[in-house]
C-alpha cells in the first residue's frame, strides 16, 4: 500500500523548474507535466483540497510561463462555483481555470480537460496520471503552441475543475460563460489520453455531429485514430455525457471527445505515471492539436453545425 506523504510546498514549486519551461522540448514538457501533476505531492487532486490548490497553483504558474491570459474582461484565472454533491448536503467549491488566446474572429473553440481527479481512499493516493493528468498536460502544450501563431478562432483554454464529481466544472461554465454562449461554436474535450496497448485514440463526437468527420484524420502511422463511442444505441459504451463535453452537448454545442477505452488501473492507485505509454502520449496530443488546427483553419465552422442529425438533448 502507498501510504500517504507531504511535501513542502515550497519544495514542490522548486522542484517543477518552471524557469526552464523555454528549454525543453514540446513533448518533454508534456512528460514533465504529467509526471509533476500526478506525483504524490498532489494527493490525488480531489475537489476542495489542498491538493487540488497545489495542482492549481502549478497550472496557473505554467499558464504564466506559457504566455496566455486569463479571458479578456476576467480579473484572473480563476472562476468559482458551487454545487451540492450527489451524496450530501453541503455545498462544496469548485474552481475552474479559464485562460484565451483571442482570434481574428469572435467564434471561439474551448479546449479542455478537466484537472481534479479522486484524492485519496483508505490511506491510499489515485494520483490519476492518465485520469486526467495527461488531458491537463495535453491542453498545456497546445495553449503553448497557439500561444506562438495567432488563430482564426478565439481559442478558450479551460481548466475544469469536479469533473469526477458529475462534470460540476464544465456545468458551471456552460452556464454562466464569459463570453455569449452563442459564440461558443466547438468543445475539444481531453480525458484519458495517455495509454493504450492497442495504440488506439478514440474520437467521439461524428456520429452527432457528422460535419466533423472530415477533419478527425491522423496521418501518424504508429497511431489509429478511431471513430465511435458517441451513438445513443451504445447505452454505457456511448461516452457522450460521461466526461465535460457532455456539458456542452447538452447546450447545443457541438463537440469531440479525445480518449481512451478504460484500462486495468482505471480509477484505481495504479494509475500512476510510470504506467503511461510515453510515445503514444506525445503522438496523441500530437495528433489533437493538429486536428483542433485544421478545424481552426476552417472558414465555415460557423455554419457547419446549423444540421444535426438527431436532437442534443438525450
Amino acid at each position: 500500500m502507498k501510504k500517504l506523504f507531504f511535501i513542502p510546498f515550497a519544495l514542490l514549486l522548486g522542484c517543477s523548474s518552471l524557469k526552464n519551461d523555454s528549454k525543453l522540448s514540446p513533448g518533454d514538457q508534456l512528460i514533465k507535466d504529467i509526471e509533476i501533476l500526478s506525483s504524490d505531492a498532489y494527493m490525488g487532486r480531489q475537489t476542495g483540497t489542498e491538493g487540488a490548490e497545489k495542482a492549481r497553483t502549478y497550472l496557473i504558474s505554467r499558464l504564466k510561463a506559457i504566455g496566455i491570459k486569463p479571458y479578456p474582461g476576467q480579473a484572473n484565472y480563476e472562476s468559482h462555483f458551487e454545487f451540492k454533491p450527489r451524496n450530501g448536503t453541503n455545498a462544496i467549491k469548485g474552481i475552474n481555470l479559464i485562460a484565451a488566446i483571442p482570434g481574428k474572429r469572435a467564434e471561439a473553440i474551448v479546449i479542455s480537460a478537466h484537472y481534479d481527479h479522486v484524492g485519496t481512499r483508505n490511506n491510499e493516493i489515485f494520483n490519476g496520471a492518465d485520469d486526467n493528468a495527461s488531458g491537463v498536460s495535453g491542453l498545456l502544450q497546445m495553449a503553448k503552441y497557439f500561444a506562438k501563431k495567432k488563430p482564426e478562432h478565439t481559442l478558450i483554454f479551460a481548466l475544469f475543475d469536479a469533473e469526477e464529481m458529475g462534470l460540476q466544472g464544465a456545468k458551471a461554465f456552460v452556464n454562466n460563460p464569459p463570453l455569449n454562449i452563442e459564440n461558443i461554436k466547438l468543445n475539444i474535450n481531453m480525458d484519458m489520453i495517455s495509454r493504450n496497448d492497442k495504440n488506439e485514440l478514440y474520437a467521439a463526437g461524428s456520429f452527432l455531429y457528422p460535419a466533423l468527420k472530415p477533419y478527425l484524420i491522423s496521418t501518424n502511422p504508429n497511431l489509429k485514430l478511431m471513430l465511435g463511442h458517441d451513438d445513443p444505441k451504445l447505452g454505457r459504451d456511448d461516452w457522450t455525457n460521461q466526461s465535460d463535453q457532455g456539458a456542452f452537448h447538452a447546450k447545443g454545442i457541438p463537440f469531440i471527445y479525445f480518449g481512451v477505452e478504460d484500462h486495468k488501473d482505471y480509477h484505481k492507485p495504479t494509475d500512476e505515471f510510470q504506467f503511461i505509454h510515453q510515445t503514444f502520449f506525445k503522438d496523441a496530443v500530437n495528433t489533437i492539436q493538429q486536428i483542433v488546427e485544421n478545424i481552426d483553419k476552417s472558414k465555415n465552422l460557423q455554419t457547419m453545425f446549423r444540421e444535426k442529425l438527431i436532437s442534443t438533448k438525450q
